[in-house]
């Protein structure tokens, strides 16, 4: 969408291409508008000698116009272009087309924020605007974990007290002004037995049509002598079973570029000091200098995006006794510095919330819109970079996972419960059924060792052998695909044969098989030429192992 010049919309309107061009046969183009100040036109300074010059137009002075038009993708309009571009267009607005009278959504949204940004809050108040003091009321909602009822008690409070005062009555109303800004989340229906989502061309589905479970909650219909189900209904609408949250990518990394602070920091994976033989960074390891030396078209631009997800479980309340529990997938930009990446609760970019049950094996149905925005961000999209007031393409690829052990096979794919569990020995690792716990032992961790190492010769403190064994041969991309031919790819709950374990039972392994299914990863056309495609998280993992031993259940 671009700046309508026509006389109706006067610059301040976005419209289609399309609806521009029909706005512009009913009124001419304004002869006068010569240098393009709304449409990111460079402007020449006479007296530079010839040496072009970037016309300033962001708001220096108030901050939450920069945001507003920040969140809209456009600069920032100056009130003595706006004035003099009132002087070229005139006025007449008769005779345009319908959509000239009723703006686009975006564009009365952007309207009514420039009006939120500029109203004080009061009158003479001259720190907070009506938009400005909302933004920072809702940011102690969210960071202090203040309820829904309390935060519209306290909107209810705020308004009594300060009666000239520009508050929202409701917290509906400051979610309808905030939800303006953008970067909403998508909610799509979800099998409940985690077969697949109802998107696309199964939008329309009432049933799944794998496992054949319907789409909607049910209840039992009370004081019927047979058993009946009937669908819950909320306001005359069914209520899905299962409901996926996904947080788009796209819009968030954009978001980054179009913010003029977090532009530049974007770029300092290559413009900050190298490292000086130390892994200070992720730069610095092999698997992102062999990805820049096969993809030079995307290492060619510093701006594209290096991603890094993590996934791990977490409880969204913040109580330990709660049993909600969901499985977040994060995206964490890996061009900003370090001392930002580690904040990941302030960049994170894309969130998979598949609640309220963790779906684990069958994550790859959740993935499966991401890995979608994966395709179209290594095609590249159209972003604008609020540090050089131009619009690029924009490409991100996704160099590995970090996960714990349990995350890892559901993420790759690889057997993590059977006796050939470890990733890098793989086929070829050397296992030790105990006898009383009844637990898998890996006797071959010292094949890793250097050759004169004297573990290696120790017989008594290991199992009676001495290790001559070289390292295992690490697996290409190329390598794992090889072994997958063949690997059924099965989705959703699998039903138990044997009906529920009885206490103390234990249970029988039904497939030996090293791969449990092909990762969903593979997709993306690049994955397969990774070096390193899977992260442990060992403070994770030794957190987890801390707590089994010394924890006093």
């Amino acid at each position: 969408m671009i700046h309508c010049p026509c006389p109706l919309c006067r610059f301040r309107f976005f419209q289609t291409r399309e609806d521009a061009y029909d706005h512009l046969l009913m009124k001419p183009f304004p002869p006068n508008y010569t240098f393009w100040l709304h449409h990111g036109e460079r402007t020449v300074d006479e007296s530079s000698k010839g040496r072009e010059t970037l016309e300033p137009t962001g708001n220096s002075g108030n901050q939450m116009l920069d945001m507003v038009h920040e969140a809209f993708d456009i600069p920032g309009l100056q009130g003595d272009d706006e004035n003099m571009m009132d002087e070229v267009v005139g006025d007449g607005a008769e005779g345009l087309p319908n959509l000239s009278d009723e703006p686009s959504y975006e564009a009365r949204a952007f309207h009514e924020l420039l009006e939120d940004g500029e109203q004080r809050l009061y009158p003479g108040c001259s720190r907070f605007s009506k938009l400005s003091f909302l933004v920072r009321l809702y940011h102690i909602k969210c960071m202090c974990g203040v309820s829904n009822k309390a935060f519209g008690l306290i909107l209810e409070l705020l308004g009594d007290a300060f009666e000239h005062a520009r508050i929202p009555k409701t917290l509906h109303d400051a979610k309808t002004i905030i939800r303006k800004l953008g970067i909403e989340y998508k909610k799509i229906d979800a099998c409940p037995n985690d077969c697949m989502l109802y998107t696309g061309s199964d939008h329309d589905r009432s049933r799944c049509k794998r496992c054949g479970a319907s789409r909607w909650k049910q209840k039992t219909r009370k004081n019927s002598i047979i058993r009946i189900n009937t669908v819950v209904k909320k306001n005359g609408k069914p209520q899905a079973a299962k409901v996926l949250r996904y947080f788009p990518l796209i819009p968030r990394l954009q978001r980054l570029f179009m913010s003029s602070k977090t532009a530049m920091d974007m770029l300092w994976h290559k413009s900050g000091t190298h490292s000086d033989g130390y892994l200070r960074h992720p730069r610095d390891g092999e698997g992102w200098k062999s990805f820049d030396r096969r993809y030079t078209d995307f290492s060619g631009d510093p701006r594209n995006v290096r991603l890094a997800m993590a996934s791990d479980g977490f409880n969204p309340y913040g109580n330990l006794s709660s049993k909600y529990s969901i499985w977040p997938v994060i995206l964490i930009p890996y061009n900003l510095p370090p001392w930002i990446c580690m904040k990941q609760t302030n960049f994170i970019l894309s969130m998979i919330i598949p609640g309220p049950k963790m779906p684990g094996n069958d994550i790859d149905v959740y993935l499966q819109p991401l890995i979608d925005e994966l395709k179209q961000l290594w095609a590249g999209v159209d972003t604008y970079d609020a540090s050089e007031k131009k619009t690029f393409k924009m490409r991100a690829a996704l160099m590995w996972t970090i996960s714990d052990f349990p995350g890892l096979g559901n993420l790759s794919g690889w057997n993590t419960y059977s006796g050939r569990a470890c990733p890098t020995c793989n086929l070829d690792a050397e296992t030790r059924r105990l006898t009383f716990s009844q637990k898998w032992c890996y006797m071959g961790h010292r094949r890793f060792l250097n050759r004169d190492h004297t573990y290696r010769q120790d017989r008594s403190r290991f199992d009676g052998k001495v290790e001559d064994r070289s390292p295992p041969t690490k697996l290409t991309g190329r390598d794992v695909l090889r072994q997958l031919e063949g690997v059924p790819v099965s989705q959703g709950k699998v039903q138990a044969v044997g009906g529920k374990r009885r206490c103390g039972q234990q249970t029988m392994v039904q497939d030996e098989s090293p791969w449990k299914k092909r990762s969903v990863f593979f997709g993306l056309p690049y994955w397969e030429n990774n070096e390193l495609r899977h992260n442990l998280d060992v403070m994770h993992i030794e957190k987890n192992v801390c707590d089994n031993m010394f924890s006093p259940c």
